[in-house]
């Protein structure tokens, strides 16, 4: 990575950001991960970056997870207001799942994790004594 993909910052601007957010109140940082972190949340979100999809299409893309983590997952994100979730009146029920505008704004930090990972799962896997995830 180039240092404009990854900039250091200087004393002075971590003590600036120091001061902006105040950690005693809960840092900018524990708030994202409160919300899109766990083992599951960032794989919906992600799925939800390619368009609408309906709960039985996302349980077929996340074949680990349960119904239920599935369900419970899907309404912590509509709760954080990140997963727009739309009920149509129809005979059995049909239930779309949509990432949300402010969901939208975290499609760069999730690619970003999904291009983390591809670059380093050998490393990874390699530290953990495995050669593909489970």
């Amino acid at each position: 990575m180039s240092d404009q993909q990854n900039p250091v910052l200087t004393e002075a601007e971590r003590k600036a950001l120091d001061r902006k957010w105040d950690c005693k109140l809960g840092c900018p940082v524990e708030l994202t991960l409160e919300v899109i972190g766990g083992r599951w949340k960032g794989v919906i979100m992600y799925h939800l970056t390619k368009g609408t999809l309906r709960f039985g299409q996302l349980k077929r893309l996340i074949p680990g997870i349960t119904q239920r983590m599935l369900t419970l997952q899907l309404r912590e994100l509509e709760a954080d207001g990140l997963v727009d979730r739309t009920v149509y009146p129809e005979v059995p029920p049909r239930v779309e799942y949509a990432l949300s505008d402010v969901g939208r704004t975290l499609q760069p930090i999730i690619h970003a994790m999904l291009e983390w990972g591809i670059e380093h799962q050998d490393y990874v896997y390699g530290l953990r004594g495995r050669n593909t995830a489970s």
